[in-house]
């Protein structure tokens, strides 16, 4: 191996790659010398999971053993050799468990065959009975054992564990065999979704599917990605939203309907961003944003207790209590709270500039913006990260949700509520635009702002609007972020930790 490639690779690249060489001339030899391809097994009669065996056999006293018969197959994690009797350690997706093989039990020659062919990574089903050692330690005395894979490449704990981060999201099949605790989160986060199929599905919520290319990219200000179909010769975009389509349903008479699948989005990448994220969507004919405000804090509460057992979690060291009722605070509040600006004084567009340039946050605004529109954007540049507890968000201005009810009260906002956890959004709803007039302006209004160069300014969807002309009844609409969700409730830093392959940029070469 070169001395450039070897800089590009990690150390434990660079030893995995040798032994790999190693091991696979060992398999050619093995198979040459006995004749014994565990490749071509096809099956293995799996009787006993290692969860089951340790269940089992849990009242078993130090140096007790079972005369009854076990039957399981694994992964060696380890292995242990003493001459004549070799210890070992077998895994599967329940557990761990210790192996004990001795040439008078397993007879001289498939001892001998373990002993120079079988490795740690290999995979093996066994027939055993389950003992206890002097020490403690549930054991099971391997009576007969099948080589049924082999691994060519070496398990990380050779070299104390997989640690390289980059490495871990690359080959995630690697960080989930050397880290249990990387099962471990996924395995929550089934148990969430799981956890909100079930509650919708309790209270009347029909699962539907909705399209993933669509000839506009709607429900949401992003840019899309785009691709183009030959047979129909025209660009088609991967949905950035499902709202549009699930909105649509409403219309043709279904009053509750959710959809838990992919969005994409080609934006950037950071440790709340991936293109391909997992969103819930759902919508409850003749509901509000208060209904779904109190149907959103129920169903992570829910979800909460199905993943963890308790309302209470630990992020990042900061406690996290998803007991109902979330806090619920006005957009204008909390930049009155955090800022010390009341925007309900701030009538001009010159005023509201002064205060965004005294606040360094000028950025991103247009030329002449609303004092409501600099208001949101404060908020968000300088307000929503120190909102770590659960809080409901609400009094969004129109110019930034075109899809959401204005309130009667003060037509400048809408009927809207965002779901923020340590600092991030979670959670967006509202009670749904049902004018088609008012729709038609405000989606103009998003035109007019994607030719003056807004890429992520939304897109005017006729046929929507068209749906809205036949009658969209009182509906109140709620997405939520399955992936930032499950970041929260498993402690993990990045939206990398809680999506088994990421979007990551390949290597050259």
């Amino acid at each position: 191996m070169s001395e450039e490639i070897r800089d590009e690779l990690s150390e434990f690249e660079v030893q995995e790659d040798e032994v790999y060489r190693q091991r696979l001339e060992k398999f050619l030899r093995m198979k040459e010398e006995t004749g014994y391809d565990p490749f071509k097994v096809e099956r293995y009669p799996k009787r006993d999971s290692v969860a089951d065996i340790r269940a089992r056999f849990e009242g078993l006293p130090p140096d007790g053993s079972s005369e009854e018969l076990v039957q399981t197959a694994g992964r060696l994690m380890s292995i242990r050799r003493h001459g004549r009797a070799s210890f070992a350690h077998l895994e599967d997706c329940t557990g761990r468990i210790q192996l004990y093989f001795r040439e008078d039990v397993l007879g001289e020659e498939p001892y001998g065959f373990f002993k120079r062919w079988v490795e740690a990574g290999d995979f093996v089903g066994l027939l055993g009975f389950p003992f206890r050692t002097r020490t403690g330690e549930l054991t099971v005395m391997v009576r007969e054992y099948q080589l049924l894979s082999k691994a060519l490449r070496p398990l990380p704990e050779k070299w104390h564990g997989l640690r390289d981060v980059e490495i871990r999201y690359r080959r995630r099949y690697v960080d989930l065999m050397a880290n249990p605790g990387v099962r471990e989160v996924f395995r929550k986060r089934s148990a969430l979704i799981s956890a909100m199929r079930s509650f919708l599905e309790e209270r009347g919520f029909v699962e539907v599917e909705t399209p993933i290319l669509s000839p506009i990219a709607g429900g949401a200000n992003a840019r899309p990605f785009v691709t183009y179909h030959n047979a129909l010769g025209m660009n088609l975009y991967l949905r950035i939203a499902t709202e549009l389509y699930l909105k649509r349903l409403i219309v043709g008479m279904f009053e509750k309907v959710y959809e838990i699948g992919k969005n994409f989005r080609n934006e950037g990448i950071d440790s709340m961003h991936n293109p391909e994220f997992t969103a819930m969507e759902c919508y409850w004919a003749y509901a509000d944003y208060r209904d779904v405000m109190e149907l959103t804090e129920q169903m992570i509460a829910h979800c909460a207790l199905a993943v963890n057992g308790t309302l209470k979690t630990t992020y990042g060291g900061v406690e996290l209590d998803f007991t109902p009722p979330f806090r619920r605070v006005g957009m204008a509040e909390a930049v009155r709270e955090h800022l010390g600006v009341d925007f309900e004084k701030v009538h001009t567009s010159g005023e509201a500039l002064e205060i965004a340039r005294s606040f360094g946050a000028l950025e991103g605004l247009p030329k002449e913006p609303s004092p409501l529109l600099v208001m949101s954007h404060l908020f968000e540049e300088l307000v929503e990260d120190k909102l770590l507890s659960p809080t409901f968000v609400i009094g969004h201005p129109v110019e930034i949700s075109p899809l959401a009810k204005r309130n009667p009260e003060d037509p400048r906002i809408t009927n809207r509520f965002e779901l923020y956890v340590m600092g991030k959004e979670v959670a967006n709803a509202f009670s749904e635009l049902n004018d088609p007039l008012d729709q038609r302006e405000r989606f103009l209004d998003q035109l007019r702002k994607r030719q003056a160069g807004d890429e992520e300014a939304h897109a005017f969807d006729a046929d929507f609007v068209m749906a809205l002309e036949y009658g969209l009844p009182p509906t109140g609409g709620l997405g939520v972020g399955i992936d930032r969700l499950t970041m929260f409730l498993t402690d993990s830093r990045s939206i990398r930790d809680v999506i088994l392959f990421p979007t990551m940029r390949p290597r050259e070469g």
